[in-house]
């Protein structure tokens, strides 16, 4: 009799197992469905010895088949007030950025080469800002691990210009949000972790609230908030054309 339940119990865990690309593909779904979005943020850097700097932002995001295509301008402090990133999110190629720097009045493609710098002085990385997407990885055969309350996902990029080896995801298992991630560079350390918080839902659709980057190897820390979210507000493909930065 003791056979025949462990058996069965089994065969249930087998049946509702989960391999690594069902967990990151359920996890990209739950973020998908928004249409559109317009947003405020706020991106605060905090160096090595704690002192901080505050940045504003608005953002808009068109989502696409194809692609996602982002706008982010930033609107203080002074010295940064009118910067402009235009991102093109592409499903299987690396993605299209520009960065429109208002001091020099020009506009400066990032190439794929570069994506792994530094993001306006942030620990975020241009690769960081458009990096969610399922396809952009390959991921080992067999179940997801486990680790608590979460799935434990292992990706590798599938771009040769990345700037990382690997990415461990920390995926909520009821949710499926991302909990936490973990980036490994080109020598295989722990570079950064990214903690993700506070998600809004919008009826099934969920958003991002906080993410808490923080670079293992500097010690420094870079905090992005969105604020006032809206979503399917109407935008159309072209608010995100290029001559948009100028």
């Amino acid at each position: 009799m003791k056979k025949i339940i462990v058996s069965s119990i089994l065969l249930v865990s087998s049946i509702f197992a989960m391999s690594n690309v069902e967990v990151a593909q359920k996890s990209d779904d739950v973020m998908s469905g928004f249409v559109d979005s317009v947003s405020q943020m706020e991106m605060k850097l905090i160096n090595a010895r704690g002192q901080e700097k505050i940045r504003t932002m608005s953002m808009k995001v068109l989502e696409g088949k194809v692609e996602d295509k982002s706008l982010m301008e930033f609107t203080t402090p002074a010295d940064v007030k009118g910067t402009k990133f235009l991102n093109y999110e592409h499903v299987n190629k690396d993605d299209d950025q520009w960065l429109y720097l208002p001091a020099l009045k020009r506009v400066k493609r990032i190439s794929s080469k570069k994506k792994s710098g530094a993001f306006m002085g942030s620990e975020f990385s241009y690769e960081d800002l458009s990096a969610f997407n399922v396809n952009k990885y390959t991921y080992e055969n067999g179940e997801a691990q486990e680790s608590g309350s979460n799935f434990v996902v292992e990706s590798v990029p599938v771009s040769k210009h990345s700037g990382y080896t690997k990415r461990i995801s920390y995926v909520d298992k009821e949710s499926f949000l991302i909990q936490k991630v973990e980036y490994y560079d080109r020598k295989k350390q722990l570079l950064k972790t990214a903690t993700f918080s506070e998600y809004k839902k919008f009826g099934e659709v969920n958003r991002i609230g906080k993410i808490h980057m923080q670079n293992i190897q500097n010690d420094k820390t870079t905090i992005l908030v969105w604020s006032k979210e809206k979503i399917k507000t109407g935008l159309t493909a072209k608010k995100f054309h290029k001559r948009y930065l100028k």
